[in-house]
């Protein structure tokens, strides 16, 4: 596994676990375990995924000594604001049974996230996180939060994958120092990603699967990744891949695959906006 260092100097490593999807306890805390135990150390979870506590009971479970570890979690929507932020990050940590987290994130660009980004900032000084950053911030709102804020965000954990490559996203973050992680690194399954024609014939090169040369062409670029599989031999799977590195070829023919925007998520509708502050997690 390789790292890399924030610009705080705070290691992280370039490929992680992400539990997005999995709101099922018991399977939750039986996959985070099994990735664990395979060697993951950055585990990505959230609290609009409900799975927290599963996640809190899957690191205790396993043993490991904290220090080796880097957890993340996300501030959702609805308890956007200074007061708000304050009580839900205190929530996260009592479910992760944690005492300090590794990388807090502001995880949608709504409602009062520079409230949001002021308790976060206070947070960090307090030692109560190691790291800072935000989710799914394109470009324009990052550089309006790097440029207006007393601590620049650390970490963007934006949708990246061989058909939506974030070209742009990434010379802002770059400008600004900002580490670029990708949410959703398989496109969740969208473009037929795991048979597609080009990305098979690159992986049959190198002895690997598909899944394995998205991951690895991700990383390359300097860019985390935290796939998510369910299926044990998958979570090892998708690990197994620091014994190899693209040719500057084949890096340049996934390059042509970009189509430049996604097929997931569109943040700039209003429909958007409205979904995602009318999205509740608690009462």
């Amino acid at each position: 596994m390789e790292n890399v260092k924030l610009r705080n100097g705070v290691e992280m490593p370039l490929e992680g676990f992400g539990v997005f999807q999995i709101p099922d306890a018991a399977q939750c805390e039986k996959v985070v375990y099994e990735a664990l135990a395979a060697g993951y150390r950055l585990i990505d979870t959230a609290a609009v995924y409900l799975n927290e506590d599963a996640v809190g009971r899957a690191i205790k479970k396993s043993g490991i000594p904290r220090e080796e570890l880097f957890i993340t979690t996300k501030l959702w929507v609805q308890d956007a604001g200074y007061e708000n932020t304050k009580k839900a990050f205190q929530l996260s940590m009592e479910k992760l049974g944690l005492d300090y987290l590794d990388l807090y994130l502001i995880h949608q660009p709504y409602n009062d996230y520079y409230g949001s980004w002021r308790a976060l900032e206070e947070l960090y000084e307090a030692g109560k996180i190691r790291a800072i950053g935000v989710c799914n911030f394109y470009p324009e709102r990052l550089a309006d939060l790097c440029l207006n804020a007393k601590i620049a965000p650390m970490v963007d954990q934006v949708e990246c994958h061989p058909f939506f490559q974030q070209v742009e996203a990434i010379k802002t973050m770059e400008e600004f120092g900002v580490q670029i992680e990708a949410w959703g690194p398989f496109a969740e399954g969208n473009f037929n990603i795991f048979s597609d024609e080009i990305l098979a014939s690159i992986a049959a090169k190198y002895g690997k699967t598909t899944a394995q040369v998205i991951l690895r062409w991700n990383v390359q670029r300097g860019v985390i990744v935290i796939p998510k599989s369910v299926h044990k031999e998958r979570i090892e799977e998708n690990l197994n891949i620091w014994d190899f590195e693209l040719s500057d070829a084949d890096m340049k023919t996934i390059a042509g695959m970009d189509v430049g925007h996604s097929q997931i998520i569109d943040h700039f509708t209003a429909e958007t906006a409205k979904f995602l502050n009318g999205y509740k997690i608690h009462d």
